[in-house]
């Protein structure tokens, strides 16, 4: 099966929800019109990351985000995934919803909430949001497909627990800041590439990452989304440090081809019994 897909590089102006969701929207329309079947933005796009105490005021429930998306009616079936902070009941969550339009409306297939909440450094998430506690997967027309928000990419234990419940696609909402400028891009861009083509190569699955961008309080998100398919090669990639649409095709077919090629995931499943049972005895 081949789709379209389209990464988001987006730089939404901060704690304006109602704003960003109509730049989200009419984007949305944009790519519809290209014959894009699946458009991915990125973390927190629809408020900015750095929110810090003002989560709260800036946060929607997953309804009230897809009523915001009643009034954006693309001429064809179209996926779409939302990073947003999520207030659910009394909790607040760094999430991404996965929404789908149908021809007639926007359904919810599911909210995710990011499991790895950074707290070090720049970062101080697990102040202001809960963390996740089911991992990220997904049931869409495409196939079964995983959900990671930035750092859980880091976390290799849950790229491969998405793997082995079934995942073909990996889709990563991201807002990482520049940082580390020894080379001729920012380290941790130099990360995310090593991150996600390892992850591609040994799990034998696609990538898919919708960077943030822009600046909030001095700093700088550094862009640079990809699409790596699963031989771990890197097939496209956004520039840095801008707004910008990626949109590439991509060949589930390949992640049969991959797997026959290099079957880790199966070896893993053939020893997972005894995974579990050496976890199980720690």
């Amino acid at each position: 099966m081949r789709l379209s897909v389209a990464c988001v590089q987006f730089a939404p102006a901060k704690a304006k929800v109602d704003e960003n969701l109509a730049r989200i929207g009419e984007t949305i329309l944009e790519v519809s019109r290209e014959g894009v079947d699946l458009v991915v933005f990125p973390e927190a796009s629809t408020t900015g990351y750095f929110l810090e105490g003002g989560v709260l005021e800036s946060s929607l429930t997953s309804q009230g985000l897809l009523e915001r998306l009643t009034n954006f009616r693309p001429e064809r079936p179209i996926d779409a995934v939302i990073g947003f902070y999520e207030k659910e009941g009394t909790l607040l969550y760094n999430s991404a919803a996965y929404v789908s339009w149908d021809g007639a409306a926007w359904q919810l297939v599911t909210s995710y909430h990011k499991f790895f909440l950074p707290t070090y450094g720049v970062f101080d998430e697990d102040r202001f949001v809960g963390r996740g506690t089911a991992p990220g997967t997904v049931e869409t027309r495409f196939g079964r497909f995983g959900i990671m928000i930035c750092e859980d990419a880091w976390h290799s234990i849950l790229s491969t627990l998405l793997a082995l419940d079934g995942a073909t696609v990996m889709i990563v909402p991201s807002a990482s800041p520049a940082r580390g400028f020894s080379e001729d891009r920012p380290s941790n861009l130099l990360r995310y590439e090593r991150v996600l083509t390892g992850i591609a190569e040994e799990h034998g699955v696609y990538c898919l990452n919708a960077m943030l961008t822009g600046f909030e309080g001095g700093k700088g998100f550094v862009g640079g989304g990809m699409v790596v398919d699963p031989f771990g090669k890197l097939i496209a990639q956004s520039p840095v440090a801008e707004e910008h649409v990626l949109v590439t095709e991509i060949d589930l077919d390949q992640v049969t081809l991959a797997r026959a090629g290099s079957p880790l995931i199966s070896d893993l499943e053939s020893a997972w019994s005894d995974v579990q049972a050496w976890v199980a005895a720690r």
